[in-house]
């Protein structure tokens, strides 16, 4: 028995190496470059955290119009490949959303999100902040057509 459990731990360190190693070699230079990945395989975005702005009484109308609009331009920005993630909070009071933006700095992300009608609206109010994450993330919404049956 104690040799069956020797074995199969060296069986598993081995896998574990090989595996390792195999890491090494799925490495694409092609892709990190297009996803302008550091050698860690990261990058640094803009995080825009979107709570309640000062509008809070617009009508439902005008709200659905506003939000109408975000939408749009949600998907405006995911196809010029800007809006990297994005997403409501559920039940937060505080927070409604965030984006994740792959702009050069604030000035970029402001700019992008000028032409955002629920933040023109004063319905939703951006805090920024840089963040540094996975490269990859820019991945996402390629991914995301994939599994997603219904349109927002």
């Amino acid at each position: 028995m104690k040799r069956f459990v020797v074995l199969a731990g060296l069986v598993m360190f081995y896998l574990s190496a090989v595996k390792a190693q195999s890491a090494d070699k799925i490495y694409d230079s092609a892709l990190a470059k297009k996803l302008k990945a550091d050698d860690y395989g990261m990058k640094t975005y803009v995080l825009v955290l979107l709570k309640s702005g000062r509008n809070t009484s617009p009508g439902k109308a005008l709200s659905d119009s506003l939000f109408a609009g975000h939408m749009k331009n949600m998907k405006r920005l995911a196809a010029i490949e800007k809006l990297v993630v994005a997403g409501p909070f559920v039940k937060n009071e505080k927070y409604r959303g965030l984006f994740i933006l792959d702009a050069a700095g604030f000035e970029e992300a402001k700019k992008l999100l000028e032409t955002d009608p629920a933040i023109q609206g004063n319905l939703l109010e951006p805090e920024l902040y840089l963040w540094y994450g996975s490269a990859a993330l820019q991945a996402t919404f390629e991914l995301h057509h994939k599994i997603q049956k219904l349109e927002f």
